[in-house]
């Protein structure tokens, strides 16, 4: 059995959600990979194995016979930066690559703490594929000044490096062309989405309440505001819509003190798939954004979608046919959408059977699979 290793900011952890990590993961170990994490944060495991490498004990938590997670405690800086910093993360690396030995070697995200090991494991002479679902500072902002300026410094400078010394480079949506020449990665960049696992549903849902959801951080370049000042608004009209926000926030979060009496909010839950199916309408209001697991389970999900202009969204939702896209920030435009999906019936179950079926089509895991194996069988060649 061949060897990957991922190395990736974060598992999935509290506030710090990689979901494609995971998810990448799973999809590998189904392709008949043995997966090793080695990434950022706390260390939370019920059976672990304690290996020696060079003198130092690294605790790796055995998952399954087919994945294992190094992780190396970090600094984690919040919202709007949400960056950690681990000191000795490369060393870190290079001890697990000469114990676990694998035959593929994958950095996700770009710009991020850990992201800065494929520099020196490239001059080492190892080949590493790096893996983007965005180009921060370059494509991708977010929403204040200073931290817009520092991500265009830090992306044109040190993520401008990784980028050039990365043996491959897979983005999970396209990125534009002029932009890929500039930087002159253009010739290996390959795009490959994270995928979800589509199935054939039948989805009926009640003629009660209707849901209007949004699941995300509560974080400043989700524009949950948007999402929440617009709704509320709407449920003044459509008194009987039921909103809700469904995923991570801070304690005392400014946004649940303020809309707590109309807005339900339910934390981090496991049973997303579940929530969305009773969902008719979902919510994705982000500035910036990658390719959203969120707004991929919500295609898949059959409900009738509203999504900002920006990033993958609009590589998954065709305008007008497997979703209604709006620019950011535009708090008419989303409303003027929420009251055509409320009122339209027939609109509603057109948009979600259009984007259940786009995500069969083009992002479900057998497809994507098929694509990751050619990429791994031409680096394991």
């Amino acid at each position: 059995m061949k060897t990957i290793l991922l190395i990736s900011p974060y598992w999935k952890e509290e506030h710090r959600w990689m979901v494609s990590t995971v998810k990448l993961a799973e999809l590998w170990q189904k392709l008949g990979y043995r997966v090793i994490v080695a990434c950022m944060g706390g260390k939370r495991s019920k059976e672990r194995k304690n290996e020696s490498m060079k003198g130092q004990k690294i605790e790796a938590e055995v998952v399954s016979d087919t994945l294992s997670i190094y992780r190396k405690k970090d600094l984690f800086i919040p919202d709007p930066w949400n960056y950690g910093i681990a000191f000795g993360f490369t060393g870190f690396v290079r001890r697990i690559i000469k114990n676990e030995r694998p035959d593929v070697i994958v950095v996700n995200k770009i710009l991020f703490w850990s992201s800065f090991s494929l520099i020196l494991l490239r001059l080492t002479g190892k080949k590493v594929i790096l893996l983007t679902d965005a180009l921060v500072g370059i494509t991708w902002w977010p929403r204040s000044l200073i931290p817009k300026a520092c991500a265009a410094i830090y992306a044109w400078t040190a993520g401008w490096l990784i980028l050039l010394f990365a043996s491959k480079v897979v983005t999970f949506h396209p990125q534009s062309e002029k932009i890929l020449k500039i930087l002159r990665i253009n010739k290996k960049v390959e795009v490959i989405p994270t995928g979800i696992q589509s199935e054939s549903r039948n989805v009926v849902r009640s003629e009660g309440q209707m849901t209007i959801t949004y699941v995300g951080r509560l974080e400043s370049v989700k524009g949950v505001d948007d999402f929440l000042a617009s709704s509320v608004a709407i449920k003044k009209e459509y008194p009987d819509i039921k909103i809700q926000v469904v995923g991570w926030y801070k304690e005392g979060h400014p946004l649940v003190r303020k809309y707590r009496d109309e807005v339900v909010f339910t934390g981090l839950r496991d049973d997303v798939s579940e929530i969305l199916g009773n969902s008719e309408i979902f919510v994705l209001p982000s500035y910036s954004e990658g390719l959203s697991n969120a707004l991929m389970e919500a295609l898949s999900a059959e409900c009738a979608c509203i999504a900002t202009e920006v990033g993958g969204n609009r590589y998954l939702i065709q305008n007008g046919v497997s979703g209604l896209l709006y620019p950011p920030g535009d708090r008419e435009v989303l409303k003027s959408h929420l009251r055509k999906l409320i009122e339209d019936t027939a609109k509603r179950k057109s948009l979600g059977e259009n984007a259940h079926k786009r995500i069969e089509e083009t992002f479900d895991w057998k497809i994507v699979g098929k694509q990751y194996q050619e990429l791994f069988e031409s680096f394991t060649s």
